[in-house]
């Protein structure tokens, strides 16, 4: 763990504490934060029960704005804790905090807004920062670099499956009549995904011998189908495991300038901008 300035300003011990996990304060807060995220999608949840909001509407409203309250302080302190407040502010981050932060307050403002408050789940893609986490590090990086490795094969293996539902789909619209549903071929192709995917909603089926010998073939396809996709990331997830040691000389710490995040433990200056740390 990096050792601390011990004259360091009360805006710098702000920044150490919101945006890095490495200080007990840092943990603290995300843990706090966590909490606090996972309670406020809960809520939004109960509200959309209508038996539940018509008894404990005041309770749900009441802990709802505690915790909009949290959040919007909360957003205000990363803005100013920052030398460069716009880089946050228009980080996919920033727009998200923003975006579940103000619909409460919208709905006293405009009338038939409530519907906005929907948006407040967005504040789950939060739990993604929370990752930052010395625990999480690690494994959340791991993650990233499989799915970043493996695009181009999964992108590859998409375009397979959609090509080869179009082809079924076809083949279906010409066997089958309107009545059995394949009224179209994009309806058909619609039935060619949901039987390759195993899905199998039951709304449009085959009814000749043939349609349902083809059906049976789709479904057969679609259990190889869906392996491919696991195997391909844990390949790649498996091939990170050797560079482990690697992320362990990498903290939470995150520059007070440019917000960049993964320095080195031994570092005085942010790579990417070279303020201090």
């Amino acid at each position: 763990m990096k050792t601390r300035k011990p004259n360091q300003g009360w805006k710098s011990k702000l920044h150490e504490i919101i945006y890095e996990a490495d200080t007990p304060m840092g943990k603290w807060f995300d843990i706090v934060l966590f909490i606090l995220i996972i309670t406020s999608v809960f809520l939004v949840m109960l509200e959309s029960v209508k038996e539940i909001d018509a008894e404990y509407h005041k309770v749900l409203l009441t802990l709802e704005w505690v915790i909009t309250i949290f959040f919007s302080i909360e957003y205000i302190a990363r803005i100013i804790s920052i030398k460069k407040p716009f880089k946050y502010i228009f980080s996919f981050y920033g727009i998200i905090d923003f975006v579940s932060t103000i619909p409460l307050y919208i709905s006293y403002i405009f009338a038939g807004s409530q519907v906005l408050l929907a948006v407040r789940a967005l504040r789950l893609l939060r739990i993604f920062r929370i990752l930052k986490l010395v625990q999480f590090m690690g494994e959340a990086s791991q993650l990233k670099k499989a799915l970043k490795a493996s695009r181009a094969k999964i992108a590859v293996f998409i375009y397979v499956v959609l090509i080869l539902s179009v082809i079924m789909g076809t083949i279906m619209y010409l066997i089958e009549d309107d009545a059995a549903g394949f009224t179209s071929i994009p309806r058909s192709i619609y039935w060619a995904i949901v039987t390759l995917t195993t899905v199998g909603y039951g709304d449009i089926a085959p009814q000749t011998s043939l349609g349902q010998l083809i059906a049976t073939i789709v479904m057969i396809l679609g259990y190889g189908i869906i392996a491919v996709p696991t195997g391909i990331v844990t390949s790649e997830f498996a091939k990170q495991g050797g560079n482990q040691e690697e992320e362990i000389h990498l903290n939470t710490q995150s520059c007070p300038s440019c917000s960049l995040e993964k320095h080195r433990d031994d570092a005085s200056h942010c790579y990417n901008c070279g303020s201090e740390l």
